[in-house]
């Protein structure tokens, strides 16, 4: 098939790429022409595990290419991808403002028959709004048609590759027999493809995130409370999470997630709902624990520091929000980061993706190091806000040579109780007991 994706962003690139895997044609299109042109150079703007081998054999292949050029990606395609932002406004309602000015603009330059796909995480309603800015101005027939994206940065490449379902809303016989014919390559296995109507499928996305973002609230607040009754939040995750009617994913306790999906999910959600006088109550308790739980770890950190941290010097591990990305939206650390320079503190962080974003943050408000070793040089304490794998092992003779005290906070619950005890650390996590 030719396919367009209209948005070279997270979603809009793994879309594409993984599109012109399976043989397809697919032209990217981005109104960047800085990034436009270093994609054509080889350049993945992104990092997510495995796209960059996808994304330099099917330019080599000649099946991906890119263009600031709408009318000429959009030219041969049969079916236009529009993955684009939708930010959320002051309000935490999606801005809709980026699909809609290309729906508009798509009316005016098709020329036969289209399927348009939003791809992008849009309210309920918006598939409608889509075919209005379409029709506006178009003289040929098309179908618009709702497909979430179920993409979990740090795996998206085989979530695209060897999806658990695929989500389809569409009204039109022709474009579900078009997006099932697209997709077949990918479901060989029998995971099913999912045809339901535009409200449905686009209320599915912001329902699957909401769920998710409510689960790991959850267990943050049991966490919290593990601390009080003086029980181990760890145990008590493995014995419900044994129960498959819950299961064992999403049940890590830390520092709040973050992201570029769940809080802005869960907000757009949480305002379609009071758009329909429906007041959420879950996803209003959801979306005020986990900014609690962003900064968590600082009353801990006060407290061993009595209260003065003016003049401490603090090594982070971690910025993105979570491991395998550079993607520091609404991370948790920066938010830690932002309480600790408040407070008179300095910061010396590293991470092994995120550091050229939090450089373009933050400037030289924080150092960053070389390496995980090299951030601890004089700190008076280590923080960890992201569990990436090298973490997990460190060296610890290392560790325990340059940090100036042998004091870890633990925002990911990286080592066990009985390690810290036997290192003789000060070790403070999310859920269990103080190791002194």
């Amino acid at each position: 098939m030719n396919i367009a994706v209209v948005g070279t962003g997270y979603v809009g690139l793994v879309t594409g790429t993984c599109l012109a895997e399976t043989g397809n044609h697919v032209v990217c299109v981005d109104i960047n022409e800085e990034k436009v042109q270093k994609m054509k150079d080889g350049v993945v703007p992104i990092y997510e595990p495995h796209l960059d081998v996808l994304f330099h054999r099917n330019i080599k292949a000649g099946r991906l290419s890119f263009t600031t050029n709408l009318a000429q990606a959009i030219e041969k395609a049969s079916i236009i991808f529009l993955a684009l932002p939708t930010p959320p406004g002051e309000d935490g309602s999606a801005d809709l403002s980026y699909i809609l000015g290309v729906a508009n603009d798509l009316g005016k330059i098709i020329n036969d028959y289209k399927v348009i796909v939003d791809k992008s995480t849009v309210p309920v309603g918006t598939a409608e709004k889509v075919r209005v800015a379409v029709a506006k101005n178009a003289k040929v027939a098309f179908d618009v048609v709702s497909n979430p994206e179920f993409l979990r940065e740090g795996f998206a490449v085989d979530d695209f590759l060897k999806p658990d379902r695929v989500v389809i809303g569409a009204s039109s016989e022709k474009a579900r027999k078009t997006m099932e014919e697209l997709y077949k390559p990918y479901v060989r296995q029998g995971n099913p493809i999912i045809f339901m109507d535009e409200k449905s499928a686009e209320l599915t996305k912001y329902a699957a995130n909401a769920f998710l973002a409510t689960k790991i609230t959850f267990m943050n607040e049991i966490a919290n409370l593990c601390e009080k009754l003086g029980a181990d939040v760890d145990m008590v995750r493995m014995g419900i999470g044994s129960d498959d009617r819950i299961g064992k994913r999403f049940l890590f306790p830390g520092i709040g997630y973050g992201g570029s999906c769940f809080p802005k999910d869960v907000q757009a959600l949480a305002k379609s709902a009071a758009e329909v006088s429906y007041d959420f109550n879950i996803l209003t308790s959801v979306m005020n624990v986990n900014e609690k739980q962003k900064t968590i770890i600082i009353p801990k950190i006060k407290t061993y520091f009595k209260d003065n941290l003016k003049g401490k010097h603090f090594a982070i591990w971690g910025l993105a929000f979570k491991p395998d990305t550079d993607d520091i939206r609404e991370a948790p650390a920066l938010y830690v980061i932002d309480e600790l320079l408040k407070a008179g503190a300095t910061v010396t962080a590293y991470d092994p993706e995120a550091m050229p974003n939090v450089k373009r943050l933050l400037g030289d408000k924080i150092k960053f190091a070389a390496d995980q070793y090299d951030a601890l040089q004089n700190a008076d304490a280590l923080i960890i806000a992201t569990e990436w794998s090298l973490f997990r092992t460190p060296d610890f003779d290392k560790v325990s040579g340059l940090l100036k005290n042998k004091v870890i906070f633990d925002g990911r619950n990286l080592y066990s109780l009985e390690q810290m005890k036997k290192l003789s650390y000060y070790y403070c996590s999310i859920g269990r007991e103080v190791v002194k």
